[in-house]
């Protein structure tokens, strides 16, 4: 943990198509090995499959999925006297989107289709729709955080 300063935000070039930094930082997040071209066609592909399905915008359709992921508190380990508690934080909206991102990518490489574009379009679809395996991880985490708000006093 850096003890000067601040480390500084790099701000990220928005994506080719749709001119979103939001669709560019999930690109770099699904990418493997600096192949960002095959990372890019995989978001675009799903993207289009999802939305076909849903007669919805893309864009539109990527950042409802990713809403309905985003995580409005999270549990922490506090350790306070010897013993470590649990302690619901606020999530700011950086850590949010970025936990978003993480949560559809990991769940989509664990469904059972047979492409990535596949497995990512049905998981942007599921989670738009508010089902899926993204969206039982964030309410599992909001549910964590309710039973352990008995602890909150322990926030710094």
């Amino acid at each position: 943990m850096a003890r000067r300063r601040r480390s500084e935000k790099r701000q990220i070039a928005p994506d080719l198509r749709y001119e979103d930094s939001v669709v560019a930082k999930f690109i770099n997040c699904l990418m493997w090995k600096g192949k960002k071209t095959i990372a890019q066609n995989i978001v675009y592909g799903a993207l289009d499959r999802a939305a076909a399905k849903l007669q919805k915008d893309p864009r539109e359709l990527f950042h409802s999925a990713l809403g309905n992921v985003r995580p409005n508190v999270e549990v922490r380990a506090r350790r306070v006297g010897g013993a470590t508690y649990t302690v619901p934080v606020a999530v700011s909206v950086d850590r949010g989107q970025i936990l978003a991102v993480r949560w559809l990518i990991h769940y989509a490489r664990l469904r059972p289709e047979k492409t990535m574009e596949e497995r990512l379009g049905e998981e942007l679809r599921s989670a738009a729709e508010g089902t899926g395996g993204a969206v039982k991880k964030r309410s599992d985490t909001h549910r964590m955080a309710e039973a352990n708000r008995a602890f909150s006093h322990y926030r710094f």
